[in-house]
């Protein structure tokens, strides 16, 4: 890798791309000037200069190489999860002590108590943060960034000016808050105690994505985003660390989108399912928080009536956003469409790499739509939609099904962050809102529950995925948990993300008693799935599983006691 290409990694002036590895690689080689990072033995990611990209790039390295762009998905709990019980047991007594926390968030605050030894020392064995560019101290086998080891973060807490030595830190406060819901020490003064205090902890700090990115997909400037390369990366690096110091990982993933197919075919939930599935591995993933947001469309075209028509209203502060509509194959789509003055564009005939931009002539609107008959990842159809400028009011599409078959379809707006709150479907439905990496299969996707009177978040993500798939798997506490926070502090906060680094708490007291203990040393993400879901709790009055709740409410004890073949 020379200089070069390093520098491309974190310069605004190129873009970056995921390709897959083989012929489509050599095809992009040969049209266009780029340099390549291999991910794993499947994919890479591509950087060239913005300037040399032709028009109509989608067509040549299709839907699923763009980046996609992810936001933030924001403990008396211990009792209700079960997990003081368990260790009140002698022979079980789990602290998660042996095992990694593995984070890629938006860092962590590693002068906050909640992360030190009794000595002072740091429970901290690494930071990669993506965000300091040091040529010298890069992890190894990454281009980018900077690691701080165990050693340099123990130095820096002797040092009078901590960020003077070790200048990573949080300004956010969402990845200090996950570490500490799962790994944090107790502090009875604050009535918090994280899940698995034993634990020590690797942290990725993920750079904001790139410039082009976000004008890609409209996300506005203010928002934090990250692009799904950076993450990947992230999670290649995290394995890494655990197979190098040898010890198991439960690795927490509070970031999400809704772009993709909402079905665990995408990149970054098969590196998920890939790296879950191997031994001493935990990942646990949050569901979102789409589930009252109004930005899911579900459309059916029965027999006999060849279009089905959605209203979206777009509301007064809006400067641009995408919109995706999803088929199954082999079906056909296709759209028409009336903006809020009433001016109609005709049906765009479902074509293979199909391409408009439709200017309007009463609003100042414009709108690129791209057709991916055959998306790359699924097979199934894509229509992309990137708004510019959309005139406020009442949009109205008619989405048009070839053949004399009945079918559905479905279309989602971009997460909460990412879009204004006027925004949002005439008629939306709150189910399949699983924001994706949440619509994998073999890692844990937790939804948010409030443990005081045990009802759902009310914004949580609901189920299933669009290919029916159960998730998410369970509920954990994510309302109003008190966790660490900036400056030295704590403070509520709520979401499924908190749900999820409650899981991952949980997983890491698994991988302890599996693996570190030696009870079950072939332990994956398979299994500790399997073992939370024969102890969840369930509401007699439910069916599970459910596109609510899953399988129900994590309950550890009833997870070991179901181990024993012993019934609570």
């Amino acid at each position: 890798m020379d200089q070069e290409c390093s520098n491309r990694i974190i310069s605004e002036d190129y873009a970056d791309f995921l390709i897959q590895s083989g012929s489509s690689l050599n095809n992009i080689r040969n049209e266009l000037d780029v340099c390549y990072v291999p991910i794993n033995d499947q994919y890479v990611v591509i950087y060239t200069p913005i300037t040399g990209l032709p028009d109509r790039f989608i067509h040549l390295v299709g839907y699923s190489s763009y980046p996609k762009c992810f936001g933030l998905t924001d403990i008396a709990s211990l009792q209700q999860s079960g997990i003081n019980r368990v260790r009140n047991v002698p022979t079980l007594n789990l602290l998660g002590e042996g095992v990694l926390i593995g984070l890629i968030d938006t860092g962590i605050e590693y002068t906050h108590e909640a992360f030190k030894n009794a000595d002072g020392t740091s429970r901290i064995l690494s930071i990669w943060d993506q965000t300091i560019q040091n040529e010298a101290a890069r992890p190894a086998g990454f281009y980018y960034g900077t690691e701080y080891t165990q050693e340099q973060i123990n130095e820096a807490l002797r040092a009078p000016d901590p960020l003077s030595v070790v200048p990573s830190t949080d300004t956010n406060g969402h990845g200090t808050a996950l570490a500490g819901i799962a790994a944090g020490n107790v502090n009875e003064a604050n009535n918090f105690a994280g899940v698995a205090p034993a634990t020590e902890l690797v942290v990725v700090k993920l750079k904001e994505a790139k410039r082009v990115t976000r004008e890609f997909w409209k996300i506005p400037e203010g928002p934090v985003c990250f692009q799904q390369n950076d993450i990947l990366f992230g999670l290649r690096y995290l394995f890494e660390k655990a197979a190098e110091v040898r010890r198991p990982i439960s690795i927490i993933i509070g970031v999400g989108t809704s772009q993709g197919s909402h079905d665990d075919r995408g990149i970054l939930s098969s590196y998920l399912s890939n790296v879950a599935s191997q031994t001493g591995v935990c990942i646990s993933v949050s569901a979102g928080n789409e589930g009252s947001s109004m930005h899911h469309y579900h459309g059916e075209i029965e027999q006999g009536s060849n279009y089905d028509t959605m209203e979206l209203n777009v509301g007064p502060d809006e400067s641009g956003f995408t919109m995706e509509i999803w088929g199954k194959a082999p079906n056909t789509f296709s759209i028409d469409i009336s903006s809020p003055s009433g001016e109609y564009i005709a049906r765009i005939p479902a074509r293979l790499n199909e391409n408009q931009v439709i200017r309007f002539i009463f609003e100042r609107t414009v709108i690129n739509i791209d057709y991916q008959i055959i998306e790359a990842e699924t097979g199934d159809q894509l229509i992309l939609l990137r708004f510019t400028d959309p005139a406020e009011g009442i949009w109205r599409f008619r989405v048009y099904l070839s053949g004399d078959l009945s079918a559905d379809f479905h279309a989602w707006l971009p997460i909460t962050p990412f879009i204004s709150p006027g925004t949002y479907f005439i008629r939306p439905d709150p189910y399949t809102t699983l924001t994706s990496p949440g619509n994998t299969t073999v890692p844990i996707v937790a939804t948010a529950y409030n443990y005081t009177n045990e009802t759902l978040y009310v914004d949580a993500s609901r189920g299933f995925t669009r290919d029916n798939n159960i998730a998410p798997t369970l509920a954990a506490p994510g309302v109003n948990l008190i966790a660490p926070a900036l400056n030295n502090t704590y403070a509520p906060v709520t979401g499924t993300s908190i749900a999820a680094a409650h899981t991952a708490g949980v997983g890491a007291m698994l991988l302890e008693w599996g693996v570190v203990r030696n009870r079950y040393n072939q332990m994956d993400t398979i299994d500790i799935r399997n073992i939370l879901i024969r102890g969840t709790v369930k509401n007699p009055n439910f069916t599970y599983p459910n596109r609510e709740w899953g399988f129900g409410i994590l309950n550890l004890f009833n997870s070991f006691t179901s181990l024993s073949g012993e019934n609570v």
